[in-house]
This record gives structure tokens, C-alpha cells and sequence, in this order.
């Protein structure tokens, strides 16, 4: 995210201590603040409201936008504040947290994004009334909603593997599938009102210059001094583009190639063509490093608390540590149905099989070891890895991507049905 947009975002967070001073100044008796909404276990504070309106209203000003009547404006942002408020309040019933170290990744990001040094940009922070803590409190809110909605949104879509299949046989499933090609091109233009002898002219030409190549010219001078394409001035490079995205010519030419190759003069209605293949990617053999893993899973819940159900299961790790059997112990005190009756046992890893806590901590564990506790969405965990392999997952990753996709295009409306589902179930009191 852009430097200016996280302020203008940021400016939310001073929304109560500005309020409180202008009120405290005026009278000592006066309402400094007042709750508007009642959300479940949490508030909309008055100051939240008003600070979101101007955010809201100077960016809507700045992009040209005509306003809305300041009424709807305010019943819009309220039920958008609720909504967060929702989140946030399932977030912490998860035990979602954001550590320092994601938030530090995350500002110097955007720091090194705007190419600003961390004075400069806590500088720029300042001239706008805003301060480190709080765009680091602005960048949790959103990492913890953005959490929730992956974990609540995400078990909600089923993609199955006739789906999968369908789309990999289907037009654009196949284009999408299909590897993408980095080239050069050099192009002898032929006008179409050329004699004979000019066409022999430029087919030599072209001979030439293939020529040269083959004897170790460079590519992209040569396309620079002696090419009459678009791209003559940037190296004749094309950039990558799949072969559904080039003339049929080309596309049957750089079959043949392998990188670092060029082509002879192709001709076509224009002149001739000399390509060269920089790089080809997509459909390589895809190596995959896989481990194969086994887990206990404890979840907190309304007699057990996060730090109880943590506790619990670092005293499994420790009765494992000192002799238990790991999968014995699954199979007492794990939670995951469907894992505990096999000994917690996973079977292999896949590219985006687990979520991203769980593969973080594989890639942090060797063979044998037991890790900490860790937390993710569904509670908490302690794996061991068991093996580590490499396999070549060409299909499989093609299939993981494509459900991927598939995934993604369905996320942002089933993400508004449950959006629709939480705020139905809530108890909300607007005052």
C-alpha cells in the first residue's frame, strides 16, 4: 500500500484523543465521548464515526467524487465500523495475533516502497499528525481482519476436482495453464508494394543479420541499430507472453528453440522475423520439497481459554519429549477429527495444502523434531515432521493453482454472504 494512502487510512486512530482535547478545553462537564453502537461485546465510540467521515469524505473530495447526503454517508460508514468491530471481536476469539515482526516487515515495506529512509519516513508521518504506534495499530486491525475473513470465508468454498478438471480442459483454462515466453525481435520490414528485387534485399538482409547472431552479435543492439519493429528501441525485447498471446508464426517457431536460441528469418506479410528465446517458464519439472507431518490439535473454547489450551498441549509436547508416543498421544488429545484417529498423521505437504502458520513452522522444524506450540485460525498446534522428499508435483501444482483460481474468484461474494450471516447474528444496538 502507497505511503500516502496508509496515512490518510491511519488518520482514523487519532479520532479520540483530538475529540477528547477539544471537548476538556471547552468545558470540564462536557460529554467527551459517547457510545453509538453496541456490537455483540464491543463498542462504536462517536469519535470512531466522525473521525471515518472525514477520512472518508477528503479522499471522495480528492478523487472528484460527488459526495452523497451526509446522512447516508454516515449510516454506510457506522454499518462499516460494525462490521469491523465484528471481526476484530472474532479475531480475538480465534487468539489471532500479529507479532512485532510481521508489523516491522510490513512498515519497512511500505517504507522502502515509497524509497524513503526510516527517518524520512516517520518525518513524513509527522507533517500529516500521525506517529509510528499508530499506523502500527491501523496495520494490525487489517492483518487481523484480513486473517479472519481467509480462515471464516475460505472453509466456506468447495472446489471439486471435476471443477478443477473442467477448467483445465476449457479455453482459458488452457491458456492459463500454458508455459509463458521471454523474446527478442528483429524485424526486415517489407512493404507491401515491394518489387521483387527489394524483397530479395531485405530476405538477405535478414540472412545477415541471423548471421551475425549465430556468430555471437548481440541481440538486443543489433535489434536496436537494424530492426523495423515496435520494439526496435528497447532491444526488440517482447517480454513474456504466452503463445496464445503471439502471431500463429511465432508461436510454431519457438517450439523448437530452446533459450538463448534464435530463429531464422520467419517470413510473413510484413517482412521477416528473427527471434530469440530468453527464457521459458511454466512448464519445467516442478521439484517440490515436501515433509510429510503429523500434528496434535487443541482448541480453546468456553471452559478451556487460549493460554489453558496452550498450556495443555505444551504438557503433551513435554510427555512426548520425555517417551510418549506421538501418535497415541494424537489420538488421546487432539482435536482434529479428522487426523486423531490416524495418530494426527497429514500425510504429505502441498504447496498451499496448510495455512500459512502451519508451513511456516514445517519449514522451521527438522526431521524428528516436535515444535513449540504454535497458533493458527483453528487452535493450537504442535507437528513433527516425520520425512522430507523431493517430488516432482508438475500436475499436482498445476491442479493446486487452478483451485487456487478458482477459489479466488469466488471469495469476494462468498465473503459478502458471510458478512451478511455475522451482522445477522449479532446483537447490535444503534443509539
Amino acid at each position: 500500500m502507497k505511503l500516502s494512502n496508509m496515512i490518510h487510512a491511519a488518520r482514523l486512530f487519532i479520532a479520540t484523543s483530538a475529540l477528547l482535547a477539544s471537548s476538556f478545553a471547552g468545558a470540564a462537564t462536557q460529554l467527551l465521548d459517547q457510545v453509538i453502537a453496541v456490537v455483540d461485546n464491543d463498542v462504536v465510540m462517536n469519535s470512531e464515526l466522525e473521525q471515518r467521515m472525514q477520512m472518508v469524505v477528503s479522499q471522495l473530495r480528492a478523487n472528484q467524487t460527488t459526495l452523497p447526503p451526509e446522512e447516508v454517508l454516515r449510516e454506510q460508514i457506522l454499518e462499516q465500523l460494525i462490521n469491523e468491530s465484528l471481526q476484530l471481536q472474532l479475531g480475538r476469539r480465534y487468539g489471532i495475533q500479529i507479532s512485532d515482526e510481521e508489523l516491522d516487515a510490513t512498515i519497512n515495506r511500505m517504507r522502502e516502497a515509497n524509497q524513503l529512509s526510516p527517518e524520512q519516513f516517520a518525518a513524513q508521518l509527522a507533517q500529516d499528525g500521525l506517529s509510528i504506534p499508530m499506523l502500527r495499530e491501523h496495520i494490525r486491525r487489517e492483518m487481523i481482519i484480513d486473517q479472519v475473513q481467509k480462515g471464516s470465508v475460505n472453509q466456506r468454498i468447495n472446489i471439486s476436482n471435476r471443477e478443477i478438471e473442467n477448467f483445465l480442459k476449457s479455453k482459458q483454462g488452457k491458456f492459463w495453464s500454458s508455459p509463458d515466453y521471454n523474446l527478442g525481435h528483429i524485424l526486415v520490414a517489407v512493404p507491401s508494394t515491394a518489387s521483387n528485387e527489394e524483397a530479395r534485399q531485405a530476405e538477405q538482409k535478414a540472412q545477415d543479420i541471423y548471421q551475425r547472431l549465430l556468430d555471437g552479435a548481440d541481440f538486443r543492439q543489433l535489434a536496436v541499430a537494424e530492426s523495423q519493429g515496435q520494439n526496435a528501441l528497447s532491444g526488440g525485447d517482447m517480454g513474456w507472453r504466452k503463445s496464445a498471446q503471439m502471431p500463429e508464426l511465432f508461436a510454431n517457431s519457438i517450439e523448437s528453440l530452446q533459450e538463448g536460441e534464435v530463429s531464422p528469418p520467419l517470413r510473413s506479410g510484413a517482412g521477416f522475423h528473427i527471434l530469440k528465446l530468453y527464457g521459458k517458464r511454466g512448464d519445467q519439472e516442478q521439484l517440490i520439497q515436501q515433509a510429510k507431518v503429523r500434528h496434535i490439535l487443541i482448541k480453546p473454547s468456553a471452559i478451556l481459554s487460549d493460554e489453558e489450551a496452550k498450556a495443555k498441549l505444551a504438557q503433551v509436547r513435554e510427555k512426548i519429549l520425555a517417551g510418549a508416543d506421538f501418535a497415541e498421544m494424537a489420538k488421546a488429545n487432539s482435536e482434529d477429527v479428522g487426523s486423531m484417529l490416524s495418530g494426527g498423521d497429514l500425510g504429505w505437504s502441498l504447496p498451499g495444502k496448510f495455512v500459512p502458520e502451519f508451513e511456516r513452522t514445517i519449514n522451521n522444524t527438522a526431521v524428528g523434531e516436535i515444535s513449540q506450540p504454535f497458533r493458527s485460525q483453528f487452535g493450537w498446534h504442535i507437528l513433527q515432521v516425520q520425512e522430507r522428499r523431493q517430488q516432482d508435483m508438475s500436475e499436482q501444482v498445476r491442479i493446486n493453482q487452478a483451485n487456487m483460481l478458482l477459489r479466488s474468484r469466488r471469495f469476494d461474494e462468498e465473503r459478502i454472504n458471510w458478512l451478511q450471516e455475522i451482522r445477522s447474528e449479532a446483537y447490535v444496538e444503534i443509539k
